[in-house]
């Protein structure tokens, strides 16, 4: 119907040298009202909608956009986007001396603003390209989620989560006897191990032995992490090499990415990227991030690490060369038990975003379908750590 409207308006608009004065008033008559209407509907929406070119000069904003943003309708057209939300450009990873969109993937964020209000917001920024002639424009939407995240603590003790402890507390229990039993086995392997005089073959031998071990608590972590998405415990702050966390998690996944037929390139630079961390929870993340990305890529592919840094934060991106996330299923990648896969637990992502808002940090997600996904790790440096919300 709409394509209908607009075809019949353009004819309209192709006569205008031929109208007179009485139809030329019912025209802009006409279209006032259709401003009007496209007006109320927009403004009554809870989200601030936001329209803005390829360099990030606002051409519209809705009324709850301009109140989020701070800004007045006068600065349509002029206002750069980045001044009035300066940590979102940094926040998807465009130079914020020069920032311009380049690409079509759809990105998705949580960021912290501080002006007019502190607030927390979940930014979607898509494609729009139904500007004839304007040159390619992006909408971007802005959803208010500060209730939802102070409210995020509520939400374990609720009767859903609670239910899942008790069943996550009984396969834990299940799961432990038979570590337990590796574990004393393996102890009794280290033995005789060490009473082995051949140098070569006890080195072999104990290459072996300690990636079993290695394993062994890995697979105990894993279920002590599953029971902290429940039930988060606190912080164990330390110096941390974000780069030797992650290549830690790399030497235990290299043989499945390699089984896969997944190739890894890795770029971290000469930076020693410390913080201030809990190195086991941020094993983790690292750990949930690249499961992810070797089950997008159900037929080989590469998984792409790379190590960026500003004044204030490092980041780490993580990309795929997978499937990617359809676009009706990005904004819910966050939420407690959603997945996409039969046997997925839905908990993967929820546990990424909880411990970096825990050490302050932030997750983002950029996908294409067809293209892969881009996750960005996002941690400040150990100067700027903060909780975005004390208990």
């Amino acid at each position: 119907m709409t394509e209908i409207r607009n075809s019949r308006l353009d004819k309209v608009l192709g006569q205008l040298d031929h109208l007179d004065e009485t139809n030329l008033q019912n025209l802009a008559s006409r279209l006032a009202r259709e401003r009007e209407l496209f007006e109320g509907i927009f403004n009554t929406v809870c989200e601030g909608i936001l329209v803005i070119s390829a360099d990030g000069v606002l051409q519209y904003a809705n009324r709850e956009g301009m109140a989020m943003v701070g800004i007045r309708e006068s600065d349509l057209g002029s206002a750069l986007l980045w001044k009035w939300i300066p940590d979102l450009a940094p926040a998807i990873n465009l130079d914020h001396r020069q920032p311009q969109f380049s690409e079509q993937a759809l990105v998705t964020r949580e960021i912290e603003m501080t002006y007019p209000e502190p607030r927390i917001v979940r930014v979607y920024i898509v494609p729009f390209e139904k500007l004839q002639g304007a040159g390619k424009h992006y909408v971007v939407i802005l959803n208010d989620i500060t209730k939802d995240v102070v409210s995020t603590e509520e939400k374990i003790e609720s009767e859903k989560m609670a239910s899942l402890y008790l069943l996550a507390a009984g396969v834990a229990h299940e799961l432990g006897n038979p570590l337990n039993s590796l574990t004393i086995h393996l102890q009794l392997m280290q033995r005789q191990l060490d009473q082995i005089k051949e140098r070569e073959t006890r080195g072999k031998l104990k290459v072996s032995l300690d990636i079993c071990s290695d394993e062994v608590v890995r697979l105990d972590g894993i279920i002590t992490h599953f029971l902290e998405a429940i039930r988060p415990t606190p912080l164990d702050l330390n110096d941390t090499n974000l780069v030797e966390v992650l290549e830690s998690v790399l030497r235990v996944q290299e043989q499945e990415l390699s089984n896969a037929g997944i190739s890894i390139e890795l770029e971290t630079g000469n930076e020693v990227p410390m913080i201030s961390g809990d190195a086991n929870q941020l094993k983790q993340v690292f750990f949930n991030v690249i499961k992810n990305a070797c089950e997008a890529m159900t037929e080989g592919g590469i998984l792409t690490i790379k190590l960026k840094e500003d004044d204030d934060f490092f980041y780490i991106l993580i990309g795929d060369t997978g499937s990617g996330i359809e676009p009706q299923h990005l904004p819910k990648v966050f939420h407690p038990y959603f997945s996409t896969k039969a046997s997925g637990s839905g908990l993967g992502l929820m546990i990424v975003n909880r411990i970096l808002r825990d050490h302050g940090g932030q997750v983002g997600i950029d996908s294409k379908t067809g293209i892969g996904t881009v996750v960005s790790l996002k941690f400040p440096k150990k100067h700027r750590r903060v909780r975005l919300f004390p208990e």
